[in-house]
């Protein structure tokens, strides 16, 4: 069991205190600092001719059929890609905190002259190593804390789960959603009301509701969630954590559910409508490709639809054709900029929080810190 699977939004740290199915407190997350610059240098191993070595550090196994799969898949991707200019390893199942230390520069002295870290309490880790090898890139995903040869990168997770929303409105009979949710972060809060969102877009009538694991990856308590609103009468799934638990329950009961972060198809055929994916393969291209190129510079990236870097895949076969061609549509206004946060939009009490003819801007995004009408409950202090 992986306790420690806690990452990809700048507020986890904080979340890191938390315990218990739903959380008591979590800190406030920091304002995100502007990105820092600086014109990167060819390194030595290409001026000889060498492959680029590159390493990866993950917080779970890769076999975890979520995060840490969907990054390896894309480092597999970097490989089949470059061929013999780059040469990649990666060290999985590591603790935040002292033991990634270790082994971020464990992997700088084995001569990795690019190295990403794949959780967010990595992040102080490699903020400390990359100061110690200036002539080595270090990138993080899903922090805010950058450095002349340090950058972050992350994906737009919530325009997946809007995706996700417009066919579950479409698919409900009891017109109850439910999220198997794990920190109640703007990451994750974005997620929940995205999917809202997608969902009224289609189907006025529908509500949601989550249940918080206060984990990552917890097959049992996942399970125990979906089990707990399938007894409510959600006959719809979506998940916010790493495991295929959900959809394996969703298949059991006789409901539908979605995949979360890869395609998770083979665990649930019946129930699985689509999964919202992320695909990292387009951001690691295109980071080796610059250190190889000597253009590599320090900076923030947070891709979705429109880079190619999420997508909703999959989709269950005997889904009508006007739910396919909804998320068609949908998916090219994404691809073409539109944003899924868009006003007038108002809070769970009907407080307007973004009015007509706006759209969210980042800043907004990564504060957001309320439930969209429609959502049932509280959010967890």
């Amino acid at each position: 069991m992986i306790d420690n699977v806690k990452r990809r939004t700048l507020v986890r740290f904080a979340a890191l205190a938390c315990t218990g199915i739903v959380l008591a407190s979590c800190g406030k997350k920091e304002e995100p600092k502007q990105a820092e610059t600086a014109p990167a240098s060819a390194p030595a191993a290409a001026a000889k001719g060498e492959p680029l070595k590159v390493g990866y550090i993950y917080v779970g196994p890769v076999a975890d059929a979520g995060w840490t799969f969907a990054h390896d898949l894309g480092r597999k991707a970097v490989e089949a890609d470059l061929g013999d200019k780059v040469k990649t390893t990666f060290v999985e199942k590591v603790p935040e905190g002292a033991d990634a230390e270790r082994v971020i520069r464990d992997l700088a002295e084995q001569g990795n002259k690019l190295i990403f870290a794949t959780s967010f309490g990595y992040m102080e880790p490699m903020l400390k190593v990359a100061k110690q090898y200036p002539d080595v890139k270090f990138e993080h995903a899903t922090g805010y804390k950058t450095a002349p040869n340090m950058s972050i990168y992350d994906s737009r997770t919530y325009e997946g789960a809007y995706l996700a929303g417009v066919v579950a409105g479409k698919m409900t009979k009891s017109n109850k959603l439910g999220v198997v949710a794990s920190f109640p972060i703007p990451e994750v809060i974005r997620n929940i009301n995205a999917f809202t969102l997608g969902a009224q877009s289609v189907n006025p009538n529908v509500s949601t509701r989550a249940v918080w694991v206060s984990n990552w990856f917890d097959p049992p308590k996942e399970r125990d969630a979906a089990l707990s609103m399938i007894n409510q009468g959600v006959d719809v799934l979506i998940q916010n954590t790493d495991s295929p638990a959900t959809l394996q329950v969703a298949e059991e009961k006789g409901v539908y559910a979605f995949g979360w972060d890869s395609d998770m198809s083979k665990f649930g055929p019946k129930a699985h409508l689509a999964s919202a994916v992320i695909n990292w393969a387009p951001y690691y291209k295109k980071s080796v490709q610059s250190v190889i190129d000597g253009t590599w510079k320090s900076g923030e990236t947070w891709w979705g639809v429109k880079e190619g870097a999420i997508d909703l895949v999959n989709l269950n076969a005997a889904l009508p054709d006007d739910v396919k061609k909804l998320v068609a549509d949908r998916k090219a206004d994404l691809a073409a900029g539109k944003g899924v946060f868009n006003g007038p939009l108002v809070d769970q009490s009907g407080k307007e929080v973004l009015p007509a003819g706006k759209s969210a801007e980042d800043a907004f995004l990564k504060e957001m810190k309320f439930y969209v009408k429609g959502v049932e409950g509280s959010l967890p202090k």
